[in-house]
C-alpha cells in the first residue's frame, strides 16, 4: 500500500488507480487471513469445494454467493487496472503518426484511465485511436493538442457512450479535438456530460436559435412528461445542459459572435426560470396550498435582467409577491403569506442550485433584494414599492434600470414592471447621481483590483465601470435601459457625456464584452496567456479581431484607458458645475 502511494505521488500511477488497488489489496489480505484461520495453515488458495467456500463465507460473515460475487468483481477490476499498466509498458517508443511522433509516455498511460478500464471501452478506443491521433497531428501544435486531449481523457469517468458515438459518427472527432484543444472549461463539461454529444448528431444542433419564448414552451413540455418532481429537476438540468453546450460550441466555432452568445445564454436561463417556477410552485402547493393572493414573480436583475450572460454567469434575482389581502395559504399545512413566499423562494433556489445526478442548473444571487442579505428573500409588492420610493439608495435605483420580469403571473409581472418604470421616472438630479457614482467607483476600486490584463470585468474602464456609467445615464434620464448602449445613449441625451465620448464608451463596452464572453468559455478562472494554448489564443484573437495575443493586449489596454478617461471626465465635470 505504501508503495502504491509513492507511485501515485511520483505520477507513475493515477491517484484514483492507487486508491482502487489499495482498497482491493486490503480486501484480498482479509480473505487470505480468514483462509488461514479456517485451515490453520499458511495458504493463499481459495477453497475448491462448496463446503470449503461455505466455511470461508461464514468466517467472513457473509453468504457464499455474495462472497463469490465480491471476489469476482474485485479480481476483475484489479485485472482491468493493472492490464493497462502492463499494456502500456510494452509499447516503449514514440508513436509515429504521419511525419509526427507523439510522446509514448502520454499514450501509454491512457489504458490506465477510468474510461478505458472496461474491456468494451478499451476495444472501442483502440479502433478510434489511429484516427484521433491523425487529427491531433494536424493541429497547429500537435504535442500541445495531445496533452489537452490527454487531460480530457483522464477526466472522462466512462468511455463506452462517447466512444460509441465517435465510432458511429466520425465527424464528431474534429469537434471533440477542437473543444479539448481550445476550451478546457467546455472540455471539462463534456467529460462529465458526454451525453450532450447526442444533441450534436440530432438534426437541430446547427439550426436557427428558437428564442426565449419557444425554449420556455419546449421545456414546459419536457417537464410535463416527467413522472415526478425529482425527475423534473433532473430533466431540466439535462435539457439545459444540452442547449448550454450548443451555445458554447457555436461560439467556439465562430457560428455566432459574443453579442449573440450573450443573448442566447440569457434566453436559456430565462426559459429555465419561466418554465421551472410554476413546477416548483405546484409542488410546494401540494403541501401548503396554492399561493395566497395573486402569486409571485421572478424579477431578473443585472445581466439576467438585461438579457446578456456568459457561459458561467450567476443569476441575480428578486422575488416579489402580491398577497392581495390574503393572510395565509389554504392547504394541508397552511402558512402565513409572508412565510409561504419566503419558503417558496427557498424551494426555487434549491431547485436551481442543488447538486443532483445531472448537476446544478445555476447559482442564484439575491443580494440586490431590499435591505440586501439582511432582508427577506421574498418581498411583497406593497413593501417593494414603499422601499423603492422612500428608502432605497441611489445604487439600488441604478440596479433597477436593468430589471425585467423573467417568470410568474403575467398580471403581477405587469404591475412590477410599471412600478419599476414609475420609480425610475421620479426626479433624480444629475449632481446627486454622478456624485454617488463617483464615490461608488472609488469604493469598488479600493475593494478589488483587476485580476490581470485579461480581466474584462473589474477595473477602471472595464465592464463593471462602463455598466455603472450607463446605469447612471439611464437613471438621470428617468428610464429603464437594460442594454448598456441604451443607457450610454440616455446619458448622452441628458448631457452627461458628449456624442463622441458616448460612441467611444459603447465601442469599449463591446470590446470588453467580447473578451469577457470568450474568456468565460475558455476558462472559469482569470485568463493566463502563458497557459492558454495555441488554439485558445487563436480563438481569443479571433474574438477580438486581432492577429495575435500581443495585438489583443495592446488593443484592450488602449480600450480600458479610453473608457476610463471618458468616465473620469464625465464624473469630474460634475465637480466643476
Amino acid at each position: 500500500c505504501d508503495g502504491l502511494q509513492v507511485l501515485a505521488e511520483k505520477g507513475w500511477v493515477p491517484a484514483e488507480a492507487a486508491e482502487t488497488l489499495t482498497d482491493h489489496y486490503r480486501a484480498h489480505r482479509t480473505v487470505e487471513h480468514r483462509l488461514q484461520m479456517v485451515r490453520d495453515a499458511q495458504t493463499h488458495d481459495l477453497p475448491q469445494s462448496d463446503e470449503g467456500f461455505a466455511r470461508l463465507a461464514a468466517m467472513m460473515d457473509t453468504d457464499v454467493s455474495d462472497l463469490k460475487s465480491d471476489l469476482f468483481e474485485r479480481l476483475s477490476e484489479v485485472h482491468e487496472v493493472t492490464e493497462g499498466f502492463f499494456a502500456a509498458s510494452r509499447s516503449g517508443a514514440a508513436a509515429p503518426v504521419g511525419e509526427h511522433s507523439f510522446d509514448a509516455q502520454v499514450l501509454d498511460r491512457w489504458l490506465s484511465y477510468p474510461a478505458l478500464r472496461s474491456e468494451r471501452g478499451a476495444e472501442l478506443f483502440e479502433r478510434l485511436k489511429p484516427d484521433l491521433l491523425a487529427r491531433l497531428a494536424r493541429a497547429a501544435k500537435p504535442d500541445e493538442a495531445l496533452l489537452a486531449f490527454d487531460g480530457f481523457l483522464a477526466g472522462l469517468p466512462a468511455g463506452v457512450q462517447l466512444f460509441s458515438l465517435l465510432k458511429a459518427n466520425p465527424q464528431l472527432a474534429d469537434l471533440l479535438i477542437d473543444i479539448v484543444s481550445t476550451s478546457p472549461a467546455l472540455a471539462s463539461h463534456l467529460a462529465r456530460n458526454a451525453g450532450v454529444f447526442d444533441a450534436v448528431i440530432g438534426g437541430d444542433f446547427f439550426s436557427d436559435w428558437p428564442g426565449e419564448q419557444a425554449l420556455t414552451g419546449v421545456l414546459a413540455d419536457v417537464l410535463a412528461a416527467e413522472p415526478n418532481y425529482e425527475a423534473q429537476l433532473d430533466g431540466t438540468r439535462r435539457w439545459a445542459r444540452e442547449w448550454h453546450f450548443r451555445i458554447g460550441v457555436h461560439l467556439l466555432r465562430g457560428l455566432i459572435d459574443a453579442d449573440t452568445a450573450g443573448q442566447q445564454y440569457a434566453d436559456l436561463a430565462r426559459a429555465v426560470l419561466a418554465a421551472l417556477w410554476p413546477v416548483v410552485t405546484d409542488h410546494f402547493a401540494t403541501r401548503h396550498g396554492p399561493p395566497p393572493g395573486r402569486g409571485a414573480v421572478l424579477l431578473g436583475m443585472g445581466s439576467l435582467g438585461a438579457g446578456r450572460l456568459t457561459a458561467t454567469s450567476d443569476l441575480d434575482l428578486l422575488v416579489i409577491y402580491d398577497p392581495a389581502g390574503q393572510d395565509s395559504s389554504d392547504g394541508p399545512r397552511p402558512l402565513a403569506s409572508r412565510a409561504y413566499y419566503a419558503r417558496l423562494t427557498q424551494a426555487m433556489i434549491t431547485a436551481m442550485t442543488a447538486p443532483m445526478a445531472q448537476g446544478k442548473l445555476y447559482e442564484i444571487d439575491m443580494r440586490l433584494r431590499p435591505s440586501g442579505n439582511q432582508g427577506p428573500v421574498a418581498t411583497s409588492l406593497a413593501s417593494f414599492e414603499s422601499y423603492q420610493k422612500n428608502e432605497a439608495w441611489v445604487w439600488e435605483h441604478l440596479a433597477l434600470t436593468r430589471a425585467s420580469v423573467v417568470g410568474g403571473p403575467v398580471d403581477v409581472g405587469a404591475d412590477v414592471t410599471a412600478l419599476c418604470d414609475e420609480v425610475l421616472a421620479l426626479a433624480s438630479t444629475q449632481k446627486q447621481v454622478l456624485s454617488e457614482v463617483k464615490e461608488m467607483r472609488a469604493r469598488i476600486a479600493a475593494a478589488k483590483a483587476p485580476a490581470g490584463r485579461w480581466d474584462a470585468k473589474i477595473g477602471p474602464g472595464r465592464l463593471q465601470d462602463i455598466e455603472l456609467m450607463a446605469q447612471a445615464g439611464a437613471l438621470i434620464a428617468g428610464k429603464s435601459a437594460r442594454h448598456i448602449p441604451d443607457g450610454i445613449r440616455a446619458g448622452q441625451s441628458v448631457g452627461v457625456i458628449e456624442a463622441e465620448a458616448a460612441a467611444s464608451l459603447i465601442a469599449a463596452y463591446d470590446a470588453c464584452w467580447r473578451l469577457q464572453c470568450a474568456g468565460r468559455l475558455l476558462s472559469a478562472h482569470p485568463l493566463n496567456s502563458d497557459t492558454l494554448g495555441q488554439a485558445g489564443a487563436a480563438f481569443l484573437a479571433r474574438s477580438l479581431g486581432c492577429d495575435d495575443l500581443d495585438a489583443c493586449e495592446a488593443q484592450m489596454t488602449a480600450t480600458y484607458a479610453r473608457a476610463d478617461a471618458v468616465i473620469t471626465a464625465a464624473l469630474g465635470a460634475e465637480d466643476e458645475a
